[in-house]
């Protein structure tokens, strides 16, 4: 095989792997299933995923997290302790931390935001 061939083909197993990752947000996603999906050993995997993607797995998974978040927010009726918690996250200051990071905003400023900029916002950088 060519090393452009298998290029391809990390590149296509990495787009499959950030897939189901998008498509489960909600569920536990260890390394091992993920890894496993690609058909990959979970180090190798980890390499080739940082490698394509310039996020370490876990780093992968938060921002898609915090970006589903984003959305929950925008919709405005939505308790943001309720919204960290189900981004995975244990406290409302942990999850806030994370959000400003990550949007550049804490979540009350990302809230009020007018429907139109927080969209934009969120699609910077898309995943």
């Amino acid at each position: 095989m060519t090393e452009k061939y298998l290029l391809q083909e990390e590149r296509a197993c990495v787009e499959k792997v950030k897939k189901l990752i998008r498509d489960n947000i909600d569920s536990p996603l260890p390394r091992t299933e993920l890894a496993g999906v690609a058909g990959y050993s979970v180090s190798h995997f980890h390499r080739i995923f940082t490698g394509q993607t310039g996020d370490s797995i876990a780093g992968y998974v938060r921002k898609v997290r915090l970006k589903r978040a984003g959305y929950k927010l925008r919709l405005g009726a939505v308790d943001i302790t309720q919204v960290a918690l189900a981004a995975g996250y244990e406290s409302h200051a942990a999850f806030s931390k994370a959000f400003k990071q990550q949007h550049g905003l804490s979540a009350s400023e990302f809230r009020e935001l007018r429907c139109g900029e927080a969209t934009a916002l969120l699609m910077k950088g898309s995943l």
